[in-house]
């Protein structure tokens, strides 16, 4: 692209602009270029579309041959009904082999089909009175502590303002006692009171043996101890030796369906089981004693807590099951237009020696 100057006869100078072929083709396949399907969260719809139309098939194709069959079956007469009964009396072998088609068709049917899931009960964790904490005692140990600049106190007070979380929170005892007391054990005992009281609850609430429990997965982003948690449940409740157990880690706050999508595949494979899904989080090794604000954000933020949810494929659970389980969100980064971005979103570093968590765009 050029811009040259011109005289007119008039004595006048005007600017008269120059497009070069190079810039003409550049501006042509621009309008050509056609858009990046990958970054449209429409792919979800269209995915979700051909998972009913994938499961329904069965359906779709039967709908059209009953109505024709109707349509056919109605211009019979009782005369036409009878011939047909006396030509199939005298033909044995065609109405065994009808017979034998039918029953094969609706037993590869019935053995093919997606198995219903159902969300039989589920229960959260409530931790004890004494671990309450208000955004006054909130504050009051953030300032005990010793570790925050007033203008990151006056910050993390902002962000509880506006956070929305109320007056009735919950911490685990290692934080909220002076001085804190982050450490391994502490870790441990956060973990077995979330975990075994929301299993508890919940056991208690179906009247389900832990030891028909088959399917076992236990989600935590930020703790991740030897032995897991996983097995940490498996010993507490004695399961049964063959339980299929699976500990998913650092996976964030998206692992709870993760967790759910996994039982629900899981389930489908295995017939007549439960599955039980603990989604929960450990604070006491993750509070952040420093003053990157982009680490205190998760300090403000989360909280001690924990649900356990019992899933199952059993068909006599229905009438008193909750939900049915009928679609679970697929996890397609690139559809969203930040792939690039997702390792990043939550990162647990180290700044000048202090471990914390580091929220993407905080």
């Amino acid at each position: 692209m050029a811009d040259e100057k011109q005289n007119d006869p008039s004595g006048q100078t005007g600017t008269v602009r120059i497009q070069s072929h190079q810039d003409h083709q550049d501006q042509a396949g621009k309008k050509k270029a056609l858009p990046n399907f990958l970054l449209s969260v429409r792919l979800k719809y269209v995915k979700l579309g051909y998972h009913y139309l994938i499961s329904n098939a069965m359906y779709i194709l039967l709908i059209p041959l009953l109505a024709v069959s109707s349509a056919h079956l109605s211009t019979l007469s009782v005369r036409d009904f009878l011939q047909l009964w006396n030509n199939l009396k005298f033909n044995f072998i065609s109405v065994t082999l009808c017979s034998g088609l039918m029953v094969f068709l609706a037993t590869l049917y019935f053995m093919t089909r997606p198995r219903k899931i159902y969300l039989v009960n589920f229960a959260c964790y409530k931790p004890e009175p004494a671990r309450t904490c208000t955004r006054e005692i909130f504050m009051e140990r953030s300032e005990l502590t010793g570790s925050f600049s007033n203008e990151n106190l006056a910050f993390q007070k902002k962000i509880l303002e506006r956070s929305g979380l109320g007056q009735k929170t919950y911490m685990p005892e290692a934080v909220l006692r002076v001085p804190p007391n982050p450490c391994m054990d502490e870790a441990r005992k956060e973990a077995e009171a979330v975990m075994f009281g929301a299993i508890d609850e919940l056991l208690e609430k179906t009247g389900v043996k832990a030891k028909n429990i088959g399917i076992l997965v236990v989600n935590c982003s930020l703790f991740n101890p030897t032995p897991s948690l996983s097995a940490m449940i498996v010993n507490h409740y004695k399961l049964r030796g063959n339980i299929m157990s699976y500990n998913l880690g650092g996976m964030g706050c998206s692992a709870g369906l993760i967790s759910i999508d996994l039982a629900k595949q899981l389930l489908q494979v295995h017939p007549n089981s439960y599955a039980l899904v603990v989604s929960m989080e450990n604070i006491t090794l993750n509070w952040y004693f420093g003053n990157d604000r982009s680490m205190l954000v998760s300090n403000c933020l989360f909280r001690m807590g924990g649900a356990a949810i019992l899933l199952s494929n059993r068909s006599s659970d229905r009438r008193r099951s909750k939900y049915q389980l009928v679609h679970t969100p697929s996890f397609l980064f690139a559809s969203m237009g930040w792939c690039e971005q997702v390792p990043g979103v939550v990162i647990k570093a180290r700044e000048h020696q202090i471990h914390g968590t580091e929220l993407f765009g905080a």
